[in-house]
């Protein structure tokens, strides 16, 4: 890990999203852009150090921009597979993924990231 490089905060955004039944998926799309804007604004409770957020959408939510602060990755195909690339492609960057999907929590720390729960980033 080196000393200069921000934590990379990747987050599952179909799994955060998911997370709390307030009628997303009516608008998965909306959904997903609230969440940005709420990293946006917020960024990582509890968090002070410089943190790169990248919120990954797959399926209907693609198509939502980056805005500063949040950098938004649209899924080719497989959101999972697609988070696994982030993580494997960050080195020795220190690496947060945000879901509570079990097999994507294995993958990522099999590559050394660090996992934690759509809590984190959504009030229940």
């Amino acid at each position: 890990m080196s000393d200069g490089d921000p934590l990379l905060v990747i987050v599952d955004a179909a799994n955060v999203v998911g997370s709390v039944p307030d009628g997303w998926w009516r608008d998965r799309q909306g959904a997903a852009e609230r969440l940005r804007d709420r990293l946006a604004t917020d960024g990582l409770p509890g968090r002070t150090a410089p943190a790169e957020i990248v919120l990954v959408v797959e399926g209907a939510a693609r198509g939502v921009e980056t805005v500063p602060g949040v950098r938004v990755e649209s899924a080719p195909g497989s959101g999972d597979d697609h988070m696994v690339d982030l993580v494997a492609g960050a080195g020795e960057r220190p690496v947060l993924v945000v879901t509570a999907d079990r097999e994507l929590r294995r993958r990522v720390q099999e590559l050394g990231a660090e996992v934690t729960g759509p809590r984190t980033v959504r009030p229940a």
